[in-house]
């Protein structure tokens, strides 16, 4: 039986963004952007990257600007902040459905990963991966923002 547990922040990231970049499920839309590969993790969270869903385009950086952001990243030293934007969605968006934080929510407590809001405009909600085994429990909390938007153009399992 393993008793290490794996608490490198970094590690932990690229852990998840390797979870997402390589699902062909219900997260094949989305893609990394503006990744950081030397990012230095910071007791406050450094932006490692952020996870938005593809605009039209396909991938590439033509796609990136019209891609819609569903969360974003952080790094601190012992674990992982992903920070799911609110109200994202709209006209200029090829997705015209916005994420919806409450989802993430409510999937990351139905998983057992710490969350709590984050009051901002627009609102975030902030979900906390602490070690590498919670990285896979993380996805069903991305399937849950993504998937109204997925059932509403058609391209869900």
């Amino acid at each position: 039986m393993v008793e290490d547990r794996l608490t490198d922040g970094v590690r932990i990231g690229q852990l998840l963004a390797s979870e997402i970049s390589g699902n062909e499920g219900r997260l094949r839309d989305l893609a990394l952007a503006d990744a950081d590969p030397d990012v230095e993790p910071t007791p406050d969270g450094a932006l490692a990257y952020r996870i938005v869903r593809a605009g039209e385009g396909g991938a590439g950086n033509d796609a990136e600007a019209d891609a819609l952001t569903v969360a974003e990243v952080y790094v601190q030293p012992d674990r992982v902040r992903i920070e799911f934007v609110a109200g994202a969605g709209g006209e200029g968006n090829a997705v015209e459905q916005p994420v919806r934080p409450e989802a993430a929510a409510d999937a990351a407590d139905e998983v057992g990963l710490r969350v709590r809001p984050k009051a901002v405009r627009p609102p975030r909600t902030l979900v906390f991966v602490e070690d590498g085994a919670q990285v896979k429990r993380a996805l069903p909390v991305f399937e849950a923002v993504v998937e109204p938007a997925l059932d509403a153009t058609g391209n869900g399992e």
